[in-house]
């Protein structure tokens, strides 16, 4: 029977947690276990995951993060030693699965061959606290790659599924300085030449409250908001994080993703000309027409 490692970091989260756990469903077929990172937390959180570790049937084991926030805390469980499985799940704390999400991602992940790098992630529905429908995330409809992948992501944690191959990249990858766990999993398989694969249909309710590291890409005002930090140079430093990453693992890349990686440096780097030949030649995309607009001005703006 195949395994599924559910990998959930917790900190301070006890509020929503046993929701979100409660919601995990492992399909028959396959048999699953959780394993939270707790970030030291001060709340009830540890407590709601004892609890759950002792009435559900599905083996829950909590593990200690490392306190650097939560890309370290994520990209510290994916490299941990002991954790075996076939397909690996992200899981924030404060979500609803529904309850054909698991079952969804590994359908398409099932038909892949295993020992390649593979992906799923998709859209997410958004609720209030209480649990209102507020919208869905934006839809994208070009296809996934890694010259998109190097100007944005295109799927949250909370939807990432991915196979051992991809597991084991990361792992070869390690631990780095990144702003996010999942931008950085979509850049690593893909420039790998892993094959993502992204949903259309959301499979989770995205809960927004004000704990929430990174708020949904959704309604004009947070657009807006992303796009006017895409142009004030926010991005740049992010970027910059992804390129040193990037650059420490060049070996894990294939040989056109490490040619467009110069690419993307000269895009960043060079002088108007060359930034914008370099947008050109390099293929680099947006999932968006905005987000195409805001790319073309952020490289005139040298805000990459």
């Amino acid at each position: 029977m195949p395994r599924l490692a559910v990998l959930l970091c917790t900190y301070n989260g006890g509020r929503y947690l046993a929701e979100q756990l409660h919601s995990i469903a492992i399909p028959d077929s396959y048999s699953g276990a959780v394993f939270a990172s707790d970030d030291a937390s001060t709340d009830n959180t540890l407590e709601v995951l004892e609890r759950y570790a002792r009435g559900s049937l599905l083996p829950l084991e909590v593990r200690a993060g490392p306190r650097r926030g939560h890309a370290a805390n994520f990209l510290s469980l994916v490299c941990a030693p002991g954790i075996d499985a076939d397909y690996f799940a992200y899981a924030d704390q404060d979500d609803l699965w529904d309850s054909d999400k698991l079952a969804r991602a590994l359908e398409h992940l099932s038909r892949l061959d295993a020992r390649e790098p593979a992906l799923y992630c998709g859209r997410t529905r958004t609720v209030s606290e209480r649990g209102d429908i507020e919208g869905n995330s934006p839809l994208f409809t070009r296809p996934p790659s890694f010259a998109n992948a190097l100007i944005h992501n295109i799927g949250g944690g909370n939807t990432m599924v991915f196979n051992r191959a991809a597991h084991e990249l990361l792992q070869r990858a390690g631990v780095v300085d990144v702003v996010s766990h999942d931008w950085w999993t979509y850049l690593l398989v893909a420039g790998a030449g892993g094959k993502v694969i992204y949903d259309p249909s959301p499979s989770l309710s995205y809960r927004q409250h004000s704990a929430n590291s990174i708020g949904a890409n959704t309604g004009m005002l947070n657009r807006s908001q992303r796009y006017l930090c895409f142009l004030s140079g926010r991005n740049r430093g992010w970027n910059a994080r992804n390129l040193q990453a990037l650059s420490s693992v060049r070996g894990l890349l294939t040989d056109e993703n490490q040619r467009l990686l110069e690419v993307y440096t000269e895009m960043r780097e060079g002088g108007v000309l060359s930034r914008m030949k370099a947008l050109r030649s390099g293929g680099f995309y947006a999932q968006t027409s905005w987000g195409n607009f805001g790319l073309l001005a952020a490289t005139l703006l040298k805000k990459i």
